[in-house]
């Protein structure tokens, strides 16, 4: 059976940072794009970033971009979101999806979330 499961959310200070992993079972993650979406209370979800399962693009949200970043360790069948330089606004549940096809909002396997808190 296809599963994602995200770890490694957490509470973090605003300027902090948190490393997410996302653990791929059922399939080969390097043969799928992999993205992260996010989502917060009362605001819809929304793509934070996606890397390519053809040429290992990578694609970013403004909101985050210069501070996020997307990585594959396809020995592991893990893909990571490294945060840095984080904000109230980072704040959210944040899931990791897959699909054979793309980087698209339409995703074929979610998982389940992993809760990111930035306070102080």
């Amino acid at each position: 059976q296809e599963q994602l499961v995200e770890s490694g959310g957490g509470l973090v200070q605003p300027g902090g940072s948190l490393r997410l992993s996302c653990a791929a079972s059922g399939f080969t993650s390097g043969d799928y794009a992999i993205a992260w979406f996010r989502q917060a209370p009362e605001k819809k979800r929304e793509a934070v970033s996606c890397i390519s399962n053809t040429d290992g693009s990578t694609f970013y949200a403004m909101s985050v971009k210069g501070r996020f970043t997307i990585s594959r360790d396809n020995a592991k069948n893990t893909v990571y979101l490294q945060m840095n330089s984080l904000k109230h606004e980072d704040t959210a549940v944040y899931y990791c999806a897959a699909d054979p096809r793309s980087c698209r909002v339409d995703m074929g396997i979610w998982g389940k979330g992993t809760l990111v808190t930035v306070s102080s």
